[in-house]
């Protein structure tokens, strides 16, 4: 099994566990999960409707891709930690990181 914590725009923290194999996003997760995520394209890094700040495990993450970077660097309000949930795979690298939703 796959666990990892997520932190609401209220502070509030709920973890994850999802299993080993699955072939989703974390966006994907998210949605399933009722957050409120927008997901607006779809998954195709064109929207931010799916904004997160990762807050622990960063490090074990895949690197930003080009289009992810490309849209993070319009948004007034990302960070060196912000990632596109659409863009991470849910998969062992995964497994402990805290993500805190940012898109709203």
């Amino acid at each position: 099994m796959i666990h990892f914590t997520i932190e609401d725009q209220n502070g509030g923290q709920q973890p994850i566990e999802i299993p080993e194999g699955i072939s989703l996003s974390l966006m994907e997760v998210l949605k399933a999960s009722e957050y409120p995520i927008l997901a607006t394209c779809g998954g195709m890094a064109l929207c931010a409707t799916c904004h997160v700040a990762v807050l622990e495990g960063a490090a074990r993450l895949p690197p930003v891709n080009d289009a992810e970077g490309d849209l993070l660097d319009t948004l007034p309000d990302a960070d060196s930690d912000s990632r596109l949930a659409c863009q991470l795979r849910v998969d062992e690298s995964l497994d402990g990181a805290v993500f805190r939703l940012r898109a709203a």
